[in-house]
């Protein structure tokens, strides 16, 4: 379970204990070292170059760190593995807060705004107004956001999930840095150079056995698709990835979303996190970005089932979330019912950034709403009592540090969705049991070296 808290705020989730819930364990050749083999090897700095980046190799030429595959042959077993819990120690606020603002130490909800930025320049120019929007929403939701994480903060102190102030937590030291599996999108590029190939005399779904041996190619035209009960590894210009068993993705940009289409599945649940267009990208070329337009062909009508709930993640830009709302939902029959707020924690329960910081917010915006069906359709769903979407829910947890991978939505939206819904997300940059996931970056936190072997057998 990733919920570790529910109260009528919202939830306190453990986005670290559900991905090692999802089960990423591998039955065939053993890929690491045998149980007690000595571990030299402190986890290696990866440096990708493009499309054909390789996995870097360990200090010692005779045990490979974890994340270094080897294989083993003529030996098979179970390999059992879990994401590398360092990527989910954040015990510092990014900014810190005044202590009337803290909500482990009982602040004050009524702190003065633009707290935190002290250390800021002070700007000579009157604000602009997409800050003006901005502050004005922010006041709105201000007290919202205070109360309900002060009070999931508050429950998670109890059962132990936080931690105390005065509570000192071990940190791993050895963090490789978030870019294995790059130029996933660049290959995607790539794979627009393939021979074209007619969707007629193409399978539309390809499942991964043990027999099974996956092209570039086949990444790219048709989903994947893992139906078995464990993990399974696959390899991708050199580099590996585990996908988690009841899985299915597909590898391509928004240009090549037909072999998405050709499966002709309707999902209950779409949610996406689109590239949003900003400036920080701009400057930091983290990654590629689409303009509203762009974001308006994706086929969401197409892919989406009667009362599909719609689900987009979007950030603080005002500008964005009245795109949202007034315009892309819209365009696609969907229905805007609640807006929600993730709050991202420190493992003490602190904002990672001061509530009230004009640098950054500790929270990011999600819009919910459904596809606009019949009469008919509405009567139905309510006959699966499935509960009506509340508005201003919270969403709590200390963020994974690796950029944009966002905590997980099943067991949050599973009350408002039939038990056997099909789920799908667009953008994603992780797969999950249970969902397809499409993007051009849908393996990049799938990377081996993300994970470390809890146990051979």
């Amino acid at each position: 379970m990733s919920v570790v808290q529910r109260l009528g705020e919202g939830w306190l989730l453990d986005h670290l204990s559900f991905i090692n819930r999802c089960g990423y364990e591998t039955h065939g050749p053993l890929v690491h070292p045998p149980r007690g083999a000595p571990d030299a090897c402190a986890p290696a700095t990866v440096h990708c170059h493009g499309a054909a980046a390789r996995t870097t190799t360990c200090t010692s030429r005779d045990d490979p760190a974890p994340g270094n595959a080897l294989e083993l042959e003529g030996k098979r077993g179970k390999t059992r593995y879990v994401f590398r819990e360092e990527f989910f120690d954040v015990l510092k606020p990014h900014i810190v807060a005044a202590t009337s603002e803290r909500l482990c130490q009982g602040g004050s909800k009524e702190t003065p705004m633009d707290t935190g930025d002290s250390s800021k320049r002070k700007r000579k120019c009157a604000f602009n107004q997409g800050e003006v929007d901005a502050l004005e929403y922010h006041t709105k939701i201000r007290e919202l956001i205070w109360e309900g994480t002060l009070h999931l903060v508050q429950e998670g102190l109890k059962s132990g999930f936080l931690h105390c102030a005065t509570t000192k937590l071990s940190c791993s030291k050895n963090i490789v840095p978030g870019h294995m599996g790059c130029g996933l999108a660049e290959l995607c590029e790539m794979a627009k150079q393939f021979p074209a190939i007619n969707d007629s005399d193409y399978e539309a779904v390809r499942a991964i056995d043990d027999k099974t041996l996956l092209s570039e190619q086949d990444l790219h035209s048709c989903v994947i698709e893992n139906n078995s009960s464990c993990a399974k590894m696959i390899v991708l210009m050199g580099q590996k990835y585990l996908v988690p068993p009841k899985s299915n993705f597909l590898l391509s940009d928004i240009s090549c979303l037909q072999p998405l289409l050709n499966c002709k599945r309707k999902y209950d649940v779409i949610v996406m996190d689109p590239p949003w267009e900003n400036k920080s990208v701009k400057r930091s070329n983290r990654y590629g970005y689409l303009s509203s337009w762009q974001i308006k062909q994706i086929p969401v009508s197409a892919l989406a089932a009667p009362n599909c709930l719609v689900v987009t993640w979007v950030t603080n830009r005002q500008k964005h979330l009245r795109f949202v709302k007034d315009e892309l939902y819209p365009h696609w029959s969907v229905k805007t019912l609640a807006e929600w707020h993730w709050v991202k924690i420190t493992r003490y329960g602190e904002f990672v950034f001061p509530l009230d910081s004009s640098h950054k917010k500790p929270y990011e915006v999600l819009v919910l709403g459904r596809v606009q069906g019949s009469i008919e359709e509405a009567l139905s769903r309510k006959s699966e009592e499935v509960l009506p979407i509340p508005d201003h829910k919270l969403i709590v947890s200390v963020p994974c540090s690796l950029h944009s991978h966002k905590p997980p939505l099943t067991e949050v939206l599973a009350e408002f969705v039939k038990p056997d819904a099909e789920c799908l997300e667009l953008f994603a940059r992780n797969l999950q049991p249970g969902w397809t996931s499409w993007g051009n970056e849908v393996l990049k936190f799938q990377h081996i070296d993300y994970f470390t072997v809890l146990q051979d057998e």
